[in-house]
């Protein structure tokens, strides 16, 4: 955990036992009716208890513990006296929370929380402790489903509540195993909503709580007043690295449509594509559009034929509101089209420059994998060698988690040692030039470099920016 003296976003390493989820959600009678919200109005109105929400929630949450294998470099001097320099390896393990959704086995928790690990173990609530798989793990969405196998044990399972109708001041509790010291359930408010400022994930929508949350909560499940999980607790704004107040859940509606994916035997979730690339609409840039105010997300640029060029969308055209939400920055844009399916239509609200609206319905798609990715671990005496490529396609950049629209090319996905390592070759790199030739395929590049020469001079684009570098042949 890292300590600052400047607030940062810190994702809760140790987890939180989360509940599991079933479609089904039960409204035991001593609970209060769902639609009703109500201050407290007397002393005795005040000394109502969360137990009961505790007592069915509670059980469905668990402790995630993973191990994975950290490998550190040793002192060029050191390494003299120690293993002759040899790269050392030893068990990181990290602590996280988690909720059975199904009563077979199915565990939701934060894809931070078993990142990289060779081992998982889940503990229940009556301690009884369970090797787990991984069944998917989404790393842009930070969710991953486990499964535990109960023979046939029914576990108790909280269910996922993905109806939306979570406001801002509604009761809420956190549930899971922070700084390891064994379950606590905290209580708070919704603080706000639609948080996509916080840069934790691409699709970041959370609900902001003042329920505390801390490491070890990572995963664990925030709970309404209904018992049933409303959000995944993610990540904390802290300057001394515990709870400050602001901690961040991921929405059920994101949460249910990872699950369903993994329970329907996929590995990686496939989301729909709007081809659109959206920016953040200054006040500027509505200034100069004839708009009275920065509401929404320009369109910056469409893909050919994509989802809303089809639908009549323009370049410079503002998206005010998906299916009747605002959205005013790209990652709600995002989040918004990631909790639909491909195939879905999608009402787009869209504002042309001076301010006219109209309202236009596009067809979701998944986005096309052309060209082929022709992936290729390059080798022999070129600057490349050890560095695995791919042609970059709309289909290969959301895997990647890159932007489709910063061009079509060769790009890096992997470094695994050779000469490309000892150059600082980077996954993310694309590969533009070979002495002088340009590079657009994974063919071209390996044509490029089959004949070694005394200098090589490559160009590579990082971040948007050029590097131009000249490196000695063997």
């Amino acid at each position: 955990m890292t300590i600052s003296s400047k607030p940062i976003l810190l994702l809760c390493l140790l987890s939180l036992g989360a509940g599991a989820a079933s479609c089904a959600k039960s409204q035991p009678a001593n609970l209060p009716a769902p639609e009703r919200r109500e201050v407290p109005g007397d002393a005795a109105t005040m000394r109502l208890s969360f137990a009961p929400i505790v007592k069915k929630a509670a059980p469905a949450v668990v402790n995630v513990y993973s191990q994975r294998v950290v490998r550190t470099q040793v002192d060029p001097f050191w390494g003299m006296f120690q293993n002759g320099g040899v790269p050392q390896e030893r068990i990181a393990q990290s602590l996280g929370s988690g909720s059975i959704v199904r009563p077979d086995g199915v565990i939701l928790t934060n894809h931070h929380v078993i990142a990289g690990a060779t081992e998982i173990k889940v503990v229940t609530a009556d301690r009884r402790e369970w090797p787990a798989k991984v069944l998917l793990d989404d790393p842009r969405a930070d969710l991953a489903v486990l499964k535990i196998e109960p023979g046939a044990e029914r576990l108790p399972a909280i269910a996922i509540d993905d109806t939306s109708d979570v406001q801002v001041g509604d009761l809420v509790l956190a549930i899971g195993d922070p700084f390891g010291v064994g379950q606590t359930v905290t209580n708070g408010i919704v603080s706000a909503l639609a948080r996509s400022d916080t840069s934790v994930n691409s699709f970041s929508s959370f609900i902001q709580t003042d329920a505390a949350i801390n490491p070890g909560n990572s995963g664990g499940p925030l709970v309404d007043m209904k018992g049933d999980l409303i959000g995944v607790n993610t990540a904390i704004l802290s300057g001394s690295g515990t709870s400050s107040g602001v901690g961040f859940a991921i929405p059920a509606a994101l949460v249910k449509q990872v699950v369903s994916t993994a329970l329907g035997g996929a590995h990686a979730v496939v989301r729909p594509w709007l081809g659109l690339r959206p920016q953040v609409l200054t006040d500027d840039m509505a200034k100069s559009l004839g708009l009275a105010s920065p509401q929404g997300v320009l369109a910056a640029d469409l893909w050919p034929n994509g989802p809303a060029a089809q639908a009549g969308v323009a370049r410079g055209d503002v998206i005010v509101s998906v299916n009747g939400v605002g959205v005013n920055d790209p990652t709600a844009l995002n989040y918004a089209v990631a909790t639909l399916a491909p195939g879905a239509s999608v009402t787009l609200a869209v504002r042309k420059a001076g301010g006219a609206e109209r309202t236009v319905s596009v067809r979701l798609a998944t986005p096309p994998d052309t060209p082929a990715k022709d992936e290729h671990t390059l080798s022999g005496a070129n600057p490349f060698n050890g560095a695995t490529v791919i042609n970059l396609s709309p289909a290969a950049a959301d895997q990647l988690g890159l932007d489709p629209f910063s061009g079509t090319g060769v790009v890096v996905t992997g470094v695994g040692g050779g000469y490309a390592a000892r150059l600082g070759v980077q996954p993310g790199d694309f590969i533009r030039e070979v002495n002088g030739t340009p590079i657009s395929t994974v063919g071209s590049l390996v044509a490029a470099v089959a004949t070694p020469v005394q200098v090589w001079t490559i160009v590579i684009e990082r971040n948007g920016q050029t590097i131009t570098a000249q490196v000695r042949g063997g």
